[in-house]
């Protein structure tokens, strides 16, 4: 894949799709700048070669709307602090203020462009709203990785008419950890899926029998697969309409001598509240009208000892309701046990990366995915459309 190291951006005007899809608080204030810093090496690479940076993103889900809750004003200060430059924040993405405001650039400028999805045609991957986004720039770089499974037209469209394209240094990154991963694996490989529907991880899981050496399921999607196996589940979620399908993975994965782990007990609770009474039960024992809310401690011993002679693991999903801290133990226990292996670790998913965050323990995982659609994607055996769009062009150009 052609990098921005592969072409001359020395005093063009460059086109950065970036994910700065950040969490904010009631008073617009950024609560985690993880996705801003991860593109950071790309802008400073394009800052040291003087280049004209326009920054691109979207924000949330205003449909089509000019939302001021969403607007990428408060990432264009910290952005401004962590490059230690001004940023120009545009008022619009497209249009005539945004073309006059872009063609005054000087060398080392950097523009951030408002709200891609204030524009209902960036979702719909529009030609014409393509055409103007290219219209701004010479070289067109997506370093949007948590986005490119989307065929949204600032990730695909814009290939077709920007002069040059190419990957900035997060997609590759991402990409060749990926590839690391699971394409040429150290084993034992360990897939992690947590998460609460078989359903959304279905594809992954059939793909990674492919590929892995055992398997660890968790989160709500533990309960399908329990009740197939024969285990009352009380009140939990569960898709009865994939208990066949959950069936054929486990017997998939036990005819290729893939270990298969579930659950062996839960933490339960009456109903679904933090302030529920709760109990810790074996998987035998889960009362009709309770539900389960997290694995309970025997599960994470268990897992943990599956993780000791890991080679390389890939995590998506957390392992029980860890968003209310009485069920967070189960995921907060696989965070310490993966970061205390010895393994090639490449965690994704927003929740995931979360989970991360709440440990302290990000600086002991290998790799931390910005991306959580498209790591699916990816761990569905599929090519990510962004992907596909930037490989498509450079071969024509070629």
């Amino acid at each position: 894949m052609k990098t921005i190291k592969d072409i001359d951006i020395a005093g063009k005007k460059v086109f950065f799709r970036v994910d700065f899809n950040v969490p904010l608080d009631e008073q617009q204030n950024i609560e985690n700048d993880t996705r801003i810093k991860a593109v950071l090496p790309t802008l400073q690479y394009a800052m040291d070669h003087k280049a004209k940076l326009i920054v691109a993103s979207h924000m949330g889900r205003p449909e089509g709307k000019k939302v001021p809750e969403l607007s990428l004003a408060p990432v264009a200060k910290r952005l401004g602090r962590l490059l230690e430059k001004e940023v120009i924040m545009a008022n619009d993405c497209v249009g005539s203020e945004t073309s006059e405001l872009v063609s005054n650039m000087k060398l080392g400028d950097v523009v951030l462009l408002e709200n891609l999805r204030y524009h209902t045609e960036e979702q719909k991957n529009d030609d014409e709203f393509a055409r103007a986004l290219a219209e701004l720039c010479d070289v067109y770089i997506n370093d949007a990785f948590a986005v490119s499974h989307r065929i949204n037209a600032s990730v695909v469209a814009i290939t077709k008419f920007a002069p040059v394209c190419a990957a900035g240094f997060l997609l590759q990154k991402e990409l060749d950890y990926f590839k690391q991963a699971i394409a040429d694996p150290m084993r034992p490989l360990v897939a992690i899926v947590g998460g609460s529907k078989v359903s959304d991880k279905l594809g992954a899981l059939e793909n990674m029998l492919e590929h892995v050496d055992k398997f660890i399921i968790g989160g709500s999607m533990a309960n399908t697969f329990l009740k197939c196996s024969g285990h009352s589940v009380g009140r939990s979620r569960v898709e009865d309409n994939l208990s066949e399908i959950a069936c054929a993975v486990m017997k998939m994965a036990a005819e290729r001598g893939i270990k298969f782990y579930l659950p062996i007990d839960a933490v339960v609770a009456s109903r679904f509240d933090p302030k529920a009474e709760i109990k810790i039960v074996p998987i035998q024992e889960i009362p009709h009208d309770w539900i389960v809310m997290d694995i309970g401690p025997a599960t994470s011993l268990l897992f943990s000892e599956a993780l000791y002679d890991a080679k390389t693991i890939v995590w998506n999903g957390p392992l029980g309701v860890f968003e209310m801290d009485a069920f967070s133990r189960g995921t907060i226990a696989m965070v310490h046990s993966v970061a205390n292996s010895y393994a090639l670790s490449i965690v994704g998913g927003g929740d995931t990366d979360i989970a991360l965050h709440k440990t302290g323990e990000m600086d002991r995982i290998t790799y931390v995915s910005t991306g959580g659609g498209a790591f699916l994607t990816l761990l569905e055996g599929e090519t990510l459309p962004a992907v596909a769009a930037l490989d498509a062009v450079n071969k024509k150009a070629s």
